[in-house]
């Protein structure tokens, strides 16, 4: 009798180790998520590149950190989702109502890279690189940048490789060029054409509390030049600037493809500074 309840003191006590053990693994993973979460909320929120418009300095299927305290919490800085492959599982909105850049409020940079709120519709993000700020006069002219009617820097440095067509589909190398802005932020362009439309525009008067914004795929890119589609941008809109890739993958390849990842994966862009 005293060995039965001798096994079952020792069974309990084994399945109340078991239980204990799994619990505490519980609260580990809570609280990773809530530190995550917290991260996430106010530091630094997690994006992805899903086009070609910032070639060559962002690629398609780079992951990168966006930093929130660069400029303060504004109206769209705690809007969020969580999707599983591009299914939206739930969607969070902003539960307070900031007039423009209110808590913390540093103005963008020109030459920072950017993501911000569609003003068309706040529901998409757009990264785009700074290049016009409040009450400055923007145009291009065969393909070159004019701010404030000074000419903007810009040295041809080779072409851009593009086998893929990532860039640009129909061309195997781009132009590629170096340009300087003002403050001496200086930053890769693809540029093929200088007689399109958007090489070559009319004049472009930054409102008060706007920012004028651009990719440097000059050719391939959905920007402020487009007034009907993007539009100067509202400094309420700003999310962030993009501040380091972590991860970058090959369009050849999805995420969750982790058997292609040798392959695919795009090592030397691992912590690279945006």
């Amino acid at each position: 009798m005293y060995k039965k309840d001798h096994a079952m003191a020792a069974a309990q006590g084994q399945r109340h180790k078991t239980e204990d053990g799994l619990w505490e693994t519980i609260k580990v993973i809570i609280q990773a998520l809530l530190i995550a979460f917290f991260v996430r909320t106010f530091f630094y929120q997690p994006f992805n590149i899903p086009s070609a418009s910032m070639y060559p300095t962002l690629k398609i299927g780079d992951y990168l950190f966006v930093s929130k305290l660069s400029y303060g919490y504004g109206k769209y800085s705690f809007n969020f989702s969580f999707s599983v492959f591009g299914n939206t599982l739930v969607k969070c909105c902003s539960f307070v109502d900031f007039p423009g850049r209110a808590v913390l409020a540093e103005e963008p940079t020109r030459g920072d890279v950017a993501v911000f709120k569609l003003p068309k519709d706040t529901d998409v993000d757009y990264i785009k690189r700074v290049i016009g700020l409040p009450g400055d006069r923007i145009q291009m002219k065969g393909g070159t940048l004019f701010i404030n009617g000074e000419e903007v820097k810009k040295e041809p440095v080779g072409n851009y490789d593009n086998p893929t067509g990532e860039a640009y589909n129909n061309l195997d190398k781009i132009p590629e060029f170096r340009e300087t802005l003002p403050n001496g932020v200086s930053y890769f362009v693809l540029d093929s054409e200088t007689d399109g439309s958007s090489d070559n525009t009319g004049e472009y008067v930054v409102p008060a509390g706007h920012y004028f914004m651009m990719g440097d795929n000059r050719d391939n890119s959905q920007d402020s030049r487009f007034e009907n589609v993007v539009g100067y941008v509202p400094v309420e809109n700003f999310v962030g600037r993009a501040d380091i890739i972590f991860f970058s993958i090959s369009p050849e390849a999805s995420l969750w493809e982790v058997w292609k990842w040798p392959f695919a994966i795009r090592w030397n862009r691992f912590f690279t500074t945006i």
